[in-house]
């Protein structure tokens, strides 16, 4: 028996009914998942709730998988389906929450001032994210957030790679608009 079984292995023995794989399987990916699903509704207990609908469906559907060792971009299709639903259920605005930027930190403590600063930019890169479309906003995360490639994200979002990297450039440009306006407002 293989110690260190597959995605796809895993999803294999799921759809035979083994439910020790299928723990397996939720315990290598929902943080990730979880993670996801955080950054693109803004709220933890929403995030926690659309994970665990995210393994159900896992589960439901494990006995029609076909393994191809493309288990990474299934879930999060999964997942990326998930979260535009609950979206059109909750007619969510107010969608990403960019607490990741608090790992990007400078080599020295910053002092009250300068967080100040960081909070304020913080806070309005998650309010410029926040009115991207909905499409430009998943695949910027999945980008920023999960590292994962272009191909991966067009698996996830059923779309060519080239649309992809179109939703990224006009992402990324919306993004700077919108922080450009913010500061010519403020200033």
């Amino acid at each position: 028996m293989n110690v260190h079984p597959t995605d796809d292995d895993l999803m294999v023995r799921i759809g035979y009914g083994e439910e020790t794989a299928f723990r397996l399987l939720v315990e290598r990916w929902e943080r990730q998942v979880f993670a996801f699903l955080w950054r693109m509704t803004g709220n933890e207990d929403d995030a926690r709730e659309l994970t665990q609908d995210v393994f159900v469906k896992v589960h439901t559907h494990a006995g029609r998988y076909q393994p191809r060792g493309i288990f990474k971009s299934w879930l999060f299709r999964i997942a990326g389906n998930q979260s535009r639903s609950f979206a059109r259920r909750r007619k969510i605005v107010d969608w990403v929450s960019f607490d990741a930027f608090r790992h990007d930190r400078e080599l020295e403590a910053p002092g009250p001032d300068a967080e100040l600063m960081a909070d304020e930019t913080r806070q309005q890169v998650r309010a410029a994210v926040a009115k991207l479309p909905d499409r430009q906003r998943e695949a910027l995360i999945l980008r920023r957030f999960h590292e994962m490639s272009q191909q991966d994200i067009a698996r996830i979002m059923d779309i060519t790679e080239g649309a992809v990297e179109s939703l990224l450039v006009r992402a990324m440009s919306a993004l700077r608009g919108h922080l450009i306006r913010e500061k010519k407002e403020t200033a």
